[in-house]
């Protein structure tokens, strides 16, 4: 017996209902039950290294558009997405597993979402890369082959490890101290325990003279290039005082020094941006005090012109490249991760400096 709106019954297959009449004839009425298939073919969400895609359009082919740091690298992307078609969209006919299948971004990237009932819509993924950010970085020329150069000496005390050669000019090799300098035989350059890389002095053999005072030449070029850039986005920013700050891309000019704290200084941006400090008096960097770069920020688009002396505080944590007109002076511990190109002196105290 068949109770309205109770008796439950197994519609996979058609099923056959007997109505008996008064006289008790029989009437048998067969319900076929049809469902309807799925017609949902879209993707909700797509976003590749958690930058999160813009979707528009209002019938397919709709678009997909992913604009991704400056500097990325789009012949291999993984893309996390989210879509109600039926199985995994597909691009030329593989299978698009959210968070796994990598794709070639150089050009559109079309994916084919399909429903239940077959039909398909098509998503068009185009990424765009960002344009760098900041001003234009500065040109090292051939002072950016040394990671410490310097025209009247270099020196260190204490067990100090530099990576990257060291170039000292006009100045002779015996302004060169605590390096336990060891020529090589051709006199061109030498060595020490505690570089890794070669030393050079206005002194050696050919080529060195040439190419040192080249490189001095470069760096002074250098350095009056990062001075004379105008337009600062930021001038007279914490009257010097950055300590505890996040700084973005960009140009920034003081007329007085710039000192940071042990609070530090985070400087935040992609891997091709570029930071130009202008600072007319000194740099001071406490003791313990850090720079930490941020969303791929690299040390060698980091550049501190320095008119003053810059002097980085026992076991600070320093990036970028330092354009000073005078000294440059680590205390005990400090770390650079970037350049010291001095128009004066260099002076170490088992630091760790290594070219970025």
């Amino acid at each position: 017996m068949q109770v309205s709106g109770i008796t439950a019954n197994d519609f996979t297959a058609p099923v056959a209902y007997i109505v008996t009449s008064a006289d008790g004839t029989p009437v048998t009425y067969t319900v076929t039950v049809n469902v309807a298939l799925i017609t949902d073919k879209a993707i909700t969400a797509y976003s590749i290294g958690g930058v999160a895609g813009i979707i528009s359009g209002a019938a397919s082919p709709f678009s997909i558009a992913v604009t991704v740091p400056n500097g990325t690298a789009v012949t291999s992307l993984i893309a996390t997405l989210t879509s109600t078609g039926q199985g995994q969209p597909k691009v030329l006919g593989v299978n698009q597993l959210s968070g796994t299948t990598a794709n070639n971004f150089t050009g559109v990237v079309a994916y084919t979402v399909t429903a239940a009932d077959t039909s398909t819509s098509i998503y068009n993924v185009t990424v765009i890369v960002s344009s760098a950010l900041g001003p234009a970085a500065v040109n090292l020329g051939t002072a950016g082959s040394y990671v410490i150069l310097a025209k009247t000496g270099v020196s260190t005390t204490g067990t100090t490890a530099v990576t990257g050669d060291i170039g000292l000019s006009p100045a002779a090799a015996t302004y060169i101290t605590g390096f336990s300098l060891i020529a090589d035989a051709t006199n061109v350059f030498s060595t020490s325990s505690l570089v890794t890389g070669n030393l050079y002095a206005a002194n050696y053999a050919v080529p060195t003279p040439s190419n040192l005072t080249t490189a001095i030449g470069d760096m002074e070029i250098a350095f009056t290039d990062a001075a004379g850039r105008s337009l600062p986005d930021h001038t007279e920013l914490g009257a010097g005082d950055i300590s505890g700050m996040t700084l973005t891309p960009g140009l920034y000019k003081w007329s007085s020094g710039v000192l940071i704290t042990s609070a530090g200084v985070t400087l935040t941006g992609g891997p091709n941006d570029v930071w130009i400090f202008q600072i007319a008096q000194n740099l001071t960097v406490n003791n313990a005090a850090r720079v930490t770069l941020a969303g791929g920020a690299l040390a060698k688009n980091i550049f501190w012109q320095v008119s003053g002396q810059a002097t980085l505080g026992t076991t600070a944590n320093f990036k970028g490249i330092i354009l000073s007109q005078t000294l440059i002076s680590m205390n005990t511990g400090a770390v650079l991760n970037g350049r010291a190109l001095s128009q004066t002196a260099v002076t170490l105290d088992a630091n760790a400096v290594t070219q970025p």
